[in-house]
């Protein structure tokens, strides 16, 4: 009886010395994701792989915002830079798969923050009257149009990271493959 309870006692410490992931599931490799319930200008979050991915519904307005922001103030406007390569399906506009639904990882690339979001456009406190919308890191001010991209001259020097996925339905998708289960993986 001491055996089994001293069991009882310990597992729980154990299990409080295991990565995040570990302790509650968030490491697996591939996630499936509901968006059924997932409204225009909502945003879902879920942990995958320790870290918070961003599932964001955007709205008509916000993608026409997202013409208005001249890629000269972007600092890298076509995700070229190789710290954070960008999946071969999000070399487009609105860098996702289908241009109303944007996903990705919501941490900051300067130190890994959250930012936080601002979609609306216009003036808003700390922010220029001819904002488009998109997100602001509090910590050091980095701001990321609603494609994810990051604005010249702040401290992250990247865009948002934007995870491999892949619909397996109009209503739910994968996150951590582009491949469907099943399907053979392109050649």
């Amino acid at each position: 009886m001491g055996v089994s309870g001293a069991a009882l006692l310990v597992a729980p410490l154990v299990r409080s010395l295991l990565p995040p992931e570990e302790q509650t599931g968030q490491g697996q490799a591939v996630l499936e994701v509901d968006i059924s319930t997932l409204q225009p200008g909502e945003k879902h979050v879920v942990q995958w792989r320790g870290k918070p991915v961003w599932i964001l519904k955007r709205t008509p307005a916000m993608l026409a915002a997202l013409q208005t922001v001249d890629p000269a103030v972007l600092s890298d406007p076509d995700s070229h830079r190789p710290n954070l390569p960008l999946p071969a399906f999000a070399r487009n506009p609105w860098r996702s798969r289908r241009p109303d639904l944007f996903v990705c990882i919501g941490l900051c690339p300067h130190l890994g923050c959250s930012p936080m979001d601002k979609w609306h456009a216009g003036a808003q406190a700390g922010l220029p009257a001819d904002w488009p919308g998109g997100f602001v890191c509090p910590c050091h001010g980095s701001t990321f149009d609603l494609a994810g991209r990051v604005f010249r001259n702040k401290a992250a020097s990247d865009n948002l990271e934007i995870p491999p996925y892949v619909f397996v339905s109009e209503n739910r998708l994968l996150i951590g493959t582009e491949n469907i289960p099943g399907e053979l993986a392109p050649t």
